[in-house]
């Protein structure tokens, strides 16, 4: 029997969704990705060494991927008050407060920077003291939406302690729990075998032995560290972190299948305050666009899943962009097109996902090549690419920005019909989006690659032969009128002249009709 796309794709289990779930991770930490996977591995490792028995292999497994998923969670309080959130979170995991305070105000001129600074002693310390915190409830959060056990909470719930008691939760020693010890003792190991090598990190656990780091732990690892660090620098971790799920699961149904994808698309939502919700607000909307253009159940479910997850690259993308409140400069511009392509690039780890992930990746294409990240145009926009960037594009123009208000329904509704007349988004794929959010739209034929009707006539001028001025005098438009419209149709059909105008007309019955 063939696969049907609307269901969980092939053998996907709950441990391949949390590890793609840690490149996330990854991405908010402006970390190079796999690198939580390899921290997870040391962790696992370290577990083996200290005898752990299964469930404590388990919580490990699962707390080593998941320690830093809520990192993004307050990514604009950091962007605020230090500036691009990406290099603080680098900097400071590595060299600490002091780190952290010398960016206060960064990328801003110096004025700015004083008034920063004298705000920070208000109330930007309180929004660090709360960090961790924030941090730790939005990662319970997302492990109980996971269905994962009490132990892999509990852990999570201590992996900012310290050994010297100094951590937010005032915990100390042997209070700690050993597999937290050991999870933070492996993102200390991690940070700096990447950065320092074996023999760096074996200096840096040894510094921070007794204060952050368990001592027991310490010795074990300088004893060890070659054997611990075997390996971590092989292409890919992916791999080898799967194939040491402590208990290897079955796989997930098709509900936990979607619950997961929807905790993944909120998760990423709280990278901004502006973007909260915009993820499955758009799912939502996507969903009745297709059936309203009667795609099969199995279609419905792969358009919705795939907007669930359409914004995960924007957790490799800094606040101090996605927050700005005034125009962007032509780097950060290139740093917002890249946030597709990141996205693509997570879903790509599980090929079964690959469907999913080439819908993803095109909701912000254009039909006339202005898009990004690829600039695809025409016919090589698939058509759930088309609803997909209709809805996305609906449910933003909704949502506040920092740089514009939210726009009253009807508002947003001609913006994307302005975009349709200008040959960027499909008119079915609007007409389907705008129905679907409660406007009156008149149900009209649709024509192939999104052409309107007056483009099909132009079409069938160009097909014959007739130049931009014949064609302006047969349908009483000026020649610049008709040279747009045939700009928009080669844009819209993947064609340059002519002869492959004429084929496309051809191939899909508009001459005769």
């Amino acid at each position: 029997m063939a696969e049907r796309i609307g269901q969980v794709p092939g053998e996907v289990r709950l441990a391949e969704l949390v590890a793609l779930l840690s490149l996330g991770t990854d991405l908010g930490l402006g970390l190079p990705m796999e690198h939580v996977m390899r921290q997870c591995a040391i962790a696992l490792r370290i577990g083996d060494r200290l005898g752990l028995g299964e469930a404590d292999r388990g919580v490990l497994f699962y707390s080593g991927l998941l320690a830093w998923v809520g990192c993004h969670t307050d990514a604009y309080e950091q962007a605020k008050w230090f500036g691009d959130d990406l290099a603080l979170k680098a900097a400071g995991r590595e060299s600490g407060a002091v780190a952290m305070l010398r960016r206060l105000g960064s990328g801003k001129p110096l004025l700015e920077r004083i008034r920063v600074s004298v705000g920070f002693l208000r109330q930007g310390v309180r929004d660090v003291n709360d960090m961790l915190t924030n941090h730790h409830l939005a990662t319970d959060e997302l492990a109980q939406r996971l269905g994962l056990g009490q132990g892999v909470r509990d852990c999570l719930s201590q992996t900012f302690e310290r050994w010297d008691g100094k951590g937010p939760l005032g915990l100390r020693r042997d209070q700690i729990l050993g597999t937290a010890r050991v999870i933070s003792f492996s993102d200390v190991v991690a940070m700096f075998h990447r950065t320092r090598g074996t023999d760096g990190a074996i200096e840096m656990t040894k510094k921070r032995g007794g204060s952050q780091l368990d001592p027991g732990l310490v010795k074990l690892f300088c004893r060890h560290a070659p054997e611990l660090l075997a390996d971590l620098d092989q292409p890919s971790a992916w791999n080898a972190i799967i194939d040491a799920e402590p208990a290897l699961s079955s796989p997930i149904g098709d509900d936990v299948f979607e619950r997961v994808l929807e905790a993944m698309g909120d998760f990423a939502d709280l990278k901004s305050p502006w973007t909260i919700g915009h993820a499955r607000a758009v799912a939502e909307l996507v969903d009745a666009a297709a059936r309203d253009q009667g795609l099969p159940e199995r279609d419905v479910a792969l358009v919705r899943r795939a907007a669930l997850v359409h914004d995960l690259g924007q957790l490799g993308v800094p606040n101090s962009i996605w927050d700005k409140r005034g125009p962007l400069s032509h780097v950060e511009h290139e740093r917002v097109r890249l946030h597709p392509y990141l996205g693509e690039r997570m879903l790509a780890y599980l090929p079964t996902l690959a469907p999913m992930a080439a819908i993803a990746i095109q909701h912000h294409e254009r039909l006339d090549g202005s898009g990004y990240p690829r600039g695809i145009a025409g016919d090589a926009i698939t058509p759930a690419g088309r609803l997909l960037g209709a809805a996305d594009t609906y449910q933003a123009l909704l949502q506040k920005r920092p740089h514009r208000p939210a726009r009253a329904a009807d508002d947003a509704a001609r913006e994307l019909r302005v975009m349709v007349t200008a040959g960027r988004l499909d008119g079915g794929a609007v007409d389907a989006v705008l129905r679907a959010a409660g406007h009156r739209v008149r149900r009209r034929r649709e024509w192939p690659a999104g052409l309107s009707a007056r483009e099909v006539e132009v079409l069938r001028l160009v097909a014959v032969g007739l130049s931009n001025k014949e064609i302006a005098a047969e349908l009483a438009i000026s020649p610049k009128t008709a040279g747009s419209h045939v700009e928009h149709i080669y844009a819209k059909i993947g064609a340059s002249n002519r002869a492959r105008a004429g084929l496309f007309a051809m191939k899909h019955g508009l001459m005769t009709d």
